[in-house]
C-alpha cells in the first residue's frame, strides 16, 4: 500500500471521531493547562504582580499579553491539523512567524528610540533568568494535557506535532506568567518570552519524536 493511499485510509476513519470529542479534548487539555498554570502561578511565584492594576493602563502590558496568547492561536491550530492525517498546514508556519516579526519591530523600534545607557536593561531586564525557568515550568500541565489529545489522536509527523504542541503550552504559560512578570519591554518580550517558549517546543519535539509514534 502506498503512502497516500494508507493517509487518506487514515482520514477516512478518523472521521469515525466525532470533531466535536477532539474539539472537546483539546478544550479540556486548554481549560486544565491554564488554571493549572494559574494555581502554579500563586504558589510559587506569589500570583498576579501587585501593581497590575496601573500595569494595566499602559499599553506595552497589554502587548505583553497579546504576543504570547495570538501564538497560543496560532499553535493550537497548528496542533489540530498536525494531530489528524489529511489536514494541510494552509501556511500556518508563516502566520506563526507574523507576531514574532511584530513584537521584533517593537523591540528594534524601542532600542532604537532609547538612550545608549538604557538599552541594555530594555533586552536583560531583571527577570530573564526567571522567565527560562517559569514559563516552562508552569507550561507542564499543559504540555501533558496536549500530548494526551495528540495521543488520542493520529499525528503523522510525530516531531512536527510535538513541537505544536509544546508551543502551545509555552505560549499559554507565557500568557499567564505576563500577569507576574513585571518587564514591559518589547527587547526582554521579544527574546526571553520567545525562547522560553521554544524550551517547551522543542521538548515537544524530542519527546513527541518518540512518544507520538503509532
Amino acid at each position: 500500500m502506498k503512502t497516500d493511499d494508507l493517509i487518506s485510509m487514515l482520514a477516512s476513519d478518523a472521521g469515525a471521531v466525532a470533531p466535536r470529542v477532539w474539539r472537546m479534548r483539546y478544550a479540556l487539555a486548554i481549560g486544565v493547562g491554564l488554571v493549572s498554570a494559574a494555581l502554579l502561578m500563586v504558589l510559587m511565584l506569589d500570583g498576579v504582580r501587585p501593581d497590575i492594576a496601573d500595569a494595566a493602563r499602559l499599553p506595552m502590558f497589554w502587548v505583553k499579553l497579546v504576543f504570547p496568547a495570538t501564538l497560543a492561536a496560532i499553535a493550537l491550530l497548528l496542533a489540530v491539523r498536525l494531530s489528524r492525517p489529511g489536514m494541510a498546514l494552509n501556511h500556518l508556519g508563516m502566520v506563526l512567524a507574523a507576531p514574532v516579526l511584530v513584537i521584533w519591530l517593537l523591540a528594534g523600534a524601542a532600542l532604537l528610540g532609547a538612550p545608549p545607557q538604557d538599552q541594555a536593561m530594555m533586552i536583560w531586564g531583571e527577570t530573564w533568568s526567571a522567565c527560562l525557568l517559569n514559563v516552562p515550568l508552569l507550561s507542564v500541565p499543559a504540555f501533558i494535557g496536549v500530548f494526551w489529545v495528540m495521543k488520542t489522536l493520529a499525528p503523522v509527523h510525530p516531531a512536527r506535532a510535538g513541537a505544536a504542541a509544546g508551543l502551545l503550552a509555552g505560549a499559554l504559560s507565557a500568557t499567564v506568567y505576563a500577569l507576574h512578570c513585571p518587564e514591559l519591554a518589547a527587547p526582554f518580550i521579544g527574546i526571553w518570552y520567545l525562547l522560553a517558549m521554544l524550551i517547551p517546543a522543542a521538548a515537544g519535539a524530542l519527546i513527541g519524536s518518540r512518544l507520538l509514534r503509532w
